[in-house]
């Protein structure tokens, strides 16, 4: 099953827009399909017509652009500058890892006498100002600053890997819209045969020849087609609704030629490999930071006291300071579990690479494989358009000739329009196949 399409909010007037027409057409294709139950010359021309008028009186308006600004379109996608922002906030996380704690200032009043309050009656009474400054280990505050710059890295590398996703994406659904158009035609060709065929069969039947069954098999084609057009009209309203996802319009642009990149062999050349290999940086600072756990983290405090002179004291002030260091005492059970936990992390990542370079490995020859197997395809589909088409020949030499009927002439000319809409068929896969196999890799 497809994964729903989760569209923002902006956008629902224009997909209930979409989902209405989808509604309203396929009630028009069905009321015709009943319609042609009872009469055979019923023109699959007009079911197309209608469909059409339904679409542009209801659909939002089609955009004619190159693929080019689609392309900038799709840079600006909402997950897109998601990530943007991300990767900006780990690199601000990286640089204010480098910083030192605020300072604390402190003031307040010691040994304050409670029953007899006076600031000169008690020797030790005094007003006191502090300031303290920690210093964490700078090795900690280089690997925290580290994993910050590596998840900023990575979430570059997912960006870029999203965007070329959505660009394969773009381009087979620029392809479907194609595929969708080319048999739509083809198959409103296909009924306007049916007419003739159906005059060919019923003078054949007139003349004598035993072809009333035949009448039956057409209805039954006939009754196939209009079901492709309503099928090929719901697959168009769902790439409309994808394509309204990816760039907030619906465009009206060919898609581009391409073929796929050759690959290298060398696995870091997909972005799979590259996300799963910035993870795996990730996981290293993090190893740095918990190893920098043993390291001391220093401190210092400066406290001014401020004295009055008393009856047999003088009132002179006094100053203290102090110097602090962690000694890792508890290391056996806090900084080394956390660095087992690190390297856990670090070798879950490790897997997390080579599972990804042989998924992305993977994938790369199945889209590999489809694009070869539909371009044979068409090849023997082609074949088989030309030995029809000397089939067609010799028919019509029989027929001119007297020696036979028209019917066998019309029902080739079927079997080429199927013919087409299979390689139509065909040429969206190995397009679309292409379009996933570029994706897989990182372009310079």
């Amino acid at each position: 099953m497809a994964n729903p399409i989760l569209l923002p909010s902006g956008h629902c007037n224009s997909v209930n827009t979409v989902g209405v027409t989808y509604m309203i057409t396929s009630r028009i294709f069905l009321g015709i399909t009943g319609l042609k139950k009872n009469s055979h010359h019923f023109s699959g021309s007009l079911i197309l017509s209608m469909a059409l008028l339904a679409v542009s009186a209801l659909s939002s308006p089609l955009q004619a652009q190159s693929f080019d600004e689609l392309e900038g379109l799709l840079e600006k996608h909402p997950q897109l500058q998601t990530m943007r922002y991300q990767a900006s906030a780990n690199r601000e996380r990286s640089e204010a890892a480098m910083g030192l704690p605020d300072p604390v200032i402190s003031l307040g009043i010691n040994n304050f006498p409670i029953f007899d309050p006076s600031f000169t009656e008690f020797l030790p009474t005094n007003k006191a100002i502090g300031l303290e400054q920690r210093f964490p280990s700078r090795s900690a505050r280089q690997a925290r600053s580290a994993i910050g710059k590596a998840e900023a890295i990575e979430v570059d590398h997912r960006r870029k890997q999203l965007l070329s996703a959505m660009r394969a994406e773009l381009i087979a659904l620029l392809h479907k819209n194609t595929r969708i158009k080319t048999q739509g035609s083809l198959a409103e060709q296909r009924d306007a045969k049916y007419d003739q065929l159906i005059e060919a069969v019923e003078s054949a039947v007139q003349g004598g020849r035993p072809s009333v069954f035949r009448l039956a098999e057409i209805e039954a084609e006939r009754a196939e087609v209009a079901r492709t057009l309503i099928d090929l009209e719901a697959q168009a309203t769902q790439v409309d609704a994808r394509l309204l996802y990816l760039l907030g319009r619906v465009p009206e642009t060919l898609p581009p030629a391409g073929s796929p990149d050759v690959w290298s062999g060398n696995a870091m050349d997909f972005h799979a490999s590259r996300v799963a290999d910035a993870l795996l940086k990730v996981s290293d600072s993090g190893v740095d930071q918990a190893k920098s756990a043993w390291k001391p983290e220093w401190g210092a405090k400066v406290i001014y006291q401020q004295r009055e002179a008393g009856n047999d004291f003088a009132g002179d002030d006094w100053a203290s300071m102090m110097v602090t260091v962690t000694v890792p005492f508890w290391a056996k059970g806090k900084q080394a579990p956390r660095l087992r936990a690190a390297e856990a992390s670090r070798a879950a990542a490790q897997a997390t690479l080579a599972d990804a370079m042989r998924r992305a490995t993977a994938q790369y020859r199945y889209s590999e494989a489809v694009h070869t197997a539909a371009y044979q395809a068409k090849l023997v589909l082609q074949q088989k358009i030309n030995a029809i088409s000397e089939e067609i020949s010799a028919q019509q030499a029989n027929y001119q000739s007297g020696a036979g009927d028209y019917t066998p002439i019309i029902d080739g000319e079927i079997a080429i329009l199927k013919l087409r809409a299979e390689i139509a068929a065909e040429q969206s896969r190995s397009e679309i196949a292409a379009a996933q196999m570029n994706a897989l890799l990182v372009t310079p």
